[in-house]
């Protein structure tokens, strides 16, 4: 297959990509490094079937080769992103999606669109079946992203049934692993950091809001199974293994050996209170669970940023615990 990935250059875009090479298929990568990264691309420019084009997904593109499947991954992912970006965040949920639907169409192609738990908000039924249509605050901060998706799943959904694209949803629940941004407001990245330059770990409230990490290697294969499958309807691909954010929080101090401790604040605005994913149809019809624990994903990870502390001294930003 020939497929093309937008947000190549991010974390979960690169890994993707990646995927699909493995398996000897050719990827187009398109990213405007808005916030994704260059150096993601770096092992991927060299090799064989990877080429790139950098654009920005909100205006309309042409490719003149055929395609066989569009995967849009391209948009902000993290709360320190949407925030400082919320207009381009909507513009790459709404005029992103419906170009890479228009690509996917003019190509016959397959199109996934990469959604997130965020459809959820914060949901009043726990865990998050796929049939649960969420509590979103359309107005609030994170709006902006939440509602971004919202749309998308809807257009995709329009021209499967309209235009009779082949498509597919697929919700991710928080997910960390190599390639992740140091500074990207994320909980994981963030207490990682953190833990490593030796500053107390930013927990929010009490620490009691409860998150469900999934290791990349995990969610890559999730998604993947998902493309090649005949499922049109949403799926949620998340490890159902939930935490507080305090327990992640100590977790991440036993396996630095940091002894920084913990900083205490406010709550964020509209930050979820439980987030877990209900993955019985991703089981069912995709034959797919998630394998790595959180101890050892974060085994996995600790070292890439050990390297880039030690390099470059990353610092962490931080926002709230998604």
């Amino acid at each position: 297959m020939r497929v093309l990935v937008t947000g190549a250059a991010g974390f979960l875009g690169s890994h993707l990509a990646d995927r699909f090479l493995n398996d000897g298929h050719q990827v187009v990568g398109l990213d405007n490094f808005s916030t994704g990264s260059r150096e993601n691309l770096g092992e991927l420019l060299e090799r064989p079937g990877f080429t790139f084009v950098e654009h920005d997904i909100s205006r309309p593109i042409v490719f003149a080769e055929p395609l066989d499947g569009v995967l849009h991954f391209a948009s902000p992912a993290s709360p320190v992103d949407y925030l400082e970006i919320p207009i381009q965040t909507l513009k790459v949920g709404s005029l992103g999606t419906h170009n890479c639907l228009g690509i996917a169409k003019a190509h016959g192609a397959r199109f996934l669109l990469a959604s997130t738990s965020e459809v959820y908000g914060d949901p009043q039924v726990h865990p998050q079946p796929e049939s649960y249509w969420g509590h979103v605050n359309p107005v609030g901060v994170r709006g902006c992203y939440d509602e971004a998706k919202r749309f998308a799943e809807a257009i995709t959904m329009a021209y499967h049934r309209y235009h009779g694209v082949d498509t597919r949803i697929v919700r991710i629940f928080n997910t960390y692993g190599t390639r992740m941004r140091p500074g990207d407001g994320r909980v994981v990245s963030n207490f990682i950091v953190q833990a490593l330059r030796g500053e107390p770990l930013t927990v929010y409230g009490e620490g009691t809001q409860t998150r469900s990490f999934c290791h990349v290697s995990d969610e890559v294969e999730g998604i993947y199974r998902a493309f090649h499958s005949s499922l049109v309807e949403p799926v949620n691909i998340g490890n159902p293994s939930e935490f507080t954010i305090r327990e992640l929080a100590e977790i991440v101090l036993r396996l630095t050996g940091s002894g920084a401790g913990i900083e205490w604040l406010p709550l964020p605005e509209d930050d979820p209170k439980v987030r877990q994913p209900d993955i019985t149809l991703a089981r069912r019809e995709l034959g797919w669970e998630p394998r790595v624990g959180l101890e050892e994903g974060l085994r996995r990870t600790i070292p890439y940023f050990e390297a880039l502390v030690r390099t470059r001294g990353a610092k962490s930003r931080t926002v709230s615990g998604d």
